[in-house]
């Protein structure tokens, strides 16, 4: 095999062989520190990297710099940087991750994934401001919380991508009180309830 489709894209067997090094990685750390749910485990490749795949397929081409908040273990900011490599290779990332713990982890998957990406620890509201192209973010803060923080670190014509469960609209109601933006409302590839949000022209009302 020398290709395989993650969510639509034709990715490179060395791609998929990355995906697998950070999955097991993943797997070894999380015995010794929560990165995510044990629970969740067995059902990995669709829970998580195909859940932060899918946020990838919306990336503009033109994106240099791709910002995710709140990384944890990388989801969705290191499967992100991984089809990076292969489809925008141009495009750097920055992981912003206040626990010293999974920052390690975060730097030790950068290295010997060789990504071209670095690891900001600092609290999301304390970082300095990234200007970024791409913001993202995967169960971080309920959204009139989050847009925040994306604020912070968005750049005048940057797109950020938001994957929210069930309680979407509820969100979007709420943050709508305080803030106005252009949306698009897409299902999950991997939930029917889930939807990713991607908002632009983010400002407080």
């Amino acid at each position: 095999m020398t290709e395989v489709t993650i969510c639509g894209l034709d990715v490179s067997r060395e791609t998929y062989d990355t995906l697998q090094n950070y999955v097991a990685l993943l797997h070894k750390w999380n015995a010794h520190i929560n990165l995510v749910a044990a629970s969740t485990l067995p059902d990995f490749w669709d829970r998580h990297v195909l859940d932060s795949a899918q946020l990838f397929t919306h990336a503009p081409a033109t994106t240099r710099h791709w910002v995710d908040l709140g990384s944890g273990g990388g989801l969705p900011g290191l499967v992100c940087a991984v089809l990076a490599k292969q489809f925008l290779p141009e495009c750097k990332f920055t992981l912003v991750e206040s626990d010293a713990r999974k920052a390690a982890f975060l730097t030790t998957a950068i290295r010997d994934l060789e990504l071209n990406t670095r690891v900001l620890v600092a609290r999301t509201e304390a970082a300095p401001p990234q200007n970024a192209d791409i913001v993202s973010a995967r169960a971080l803060a309920p959204l009139p919380q989050l847009l925040d923080w994306v604020t912070r670190h968005i750049a005048k014509d940057g797109v950020a991508l938001l994957p929210k469960g069930k309680n979407y609209a509820e969100e979007l109601a709420v943050a709508r009180r305080e803030w106005q933006f252009s949306e698009a409302i897409i299902e999950s590839q991997t939930d029917p309830l889930a939807r990713l949000l991607i908002l632009k022209d983010i400002k407080r009302v």
